[in-house]
């Protein structure tokens, strides 16, 4: 469905942020992708979605496929159209707006489905359906976190890009929204999960990708990643025995030398 070829980024003509990257997210899979602050998954998202322009970046090499069909240089509205819809870190909802009106305007490419989207929405989170006619900045962080993505799904797309969307949640509300996204992907819409939350991201997906100074340095399914010695020090935080690690320990990155090698 989507492929990601050899991309390279650059912002604002000097600063080079993805080099050489590629990925495949096949029709009807999770797959996810994992790295730290900096590591180049936002702009990744941004080439795929079409909004490097705004942030002053270009794709200088490379490109990005949706069913073989290049649309790194399509407009956002294009990209939509063709059934892509991003979630951004951060949520990005409409706060003045009540709930449903966020919801409505999801929809605007798909106005004919209103009905039918909004069923949609209402049945995966119930807690938005009774609170439709709140004002949006009044909701919970966790409210807010399923408003985004209840708006994305407006449209009904193919495939949904998340950008961290456990970022500063709960560990219960982590859990709804792993639930939540699973069941999305039952549906039938693709998910690429841009997660730094190693554990729920891959226990998930059925493929993963780590991200590192904006090159891909592991390329494993999912399980076989949540089992590797390096992904469960370095994002579990946890030793070879599984007993937990101080942060000092971690950070140091003893095996990063390997990894990008």
């Amino acid at each position: 469905m989507l492929s990601v070829r050899n991309l390279e980024v650059v912002y604002h003509d000097v600063i080079l942020v993805l080099r050489g990257v590629s990925l495949e997210v096949p029709a009807g899979e999770i797959v996810a992708l994992l790295g730290a602050n900096g590591a180049g998954k936002t702009t990744l998202l941004r080439a795929i979605s079409g909004l490097l322009d705004v942030h002053g970046g270009e794709v200088t090499k490379g490109a990005v496929e949706l069913d073989g069909r290049p649309i790194h240089e399509l407009a956002p509205a294009r990209v939509v159209r063709l059934g892509v819809r991003q979630v951004m870190e951060g949520r990005r909802i409409f706060a003045e707006l009540t709930v449903e009106e966020n919801l409505r305007l999801g929809a605007h490419t798909s106005p004919s489905r209103l009905g039918e989207s909004l069923d949609r929405v209402y049945g995966l989170f119930p807690v938005i359906k009774d609170r439709r006619t709140r004002t949006a900045g009044y909701l919970s962080g966790g409210e807010q976190q399923m408003l985004a993505v209840g708006r994305a799904l407006m449209s009904q797309p193919r495939l949904l890009l998340l950008d961290e969307p456990s970022l500063g949640l709960a560990p219960r509300l982590v859990e709804q929204i792993r639930d939540i996204i699973l069941e999305i992907n039952r549906q039938g819409t693709t998910v690429l999960l841009v997660e730094q939350n190693a554990a729920m991201a891959l226990a998930i997906a059925g493929h993963g990708y780590v991200l590192e100074t904006g090159k891909i340095v592991m390329d494993r399914p999912a399980r076989e990643l949540l089992a590797d010695e390096d992904i469960r020090e370095f994002y579990l935080g946890l030793g070879a025995e599984g007993a937990a690690r101080s942060f000092r320990d971690v950070k140091h990155y003893r095996r990063r030398k390997r990894w990008l090698s």
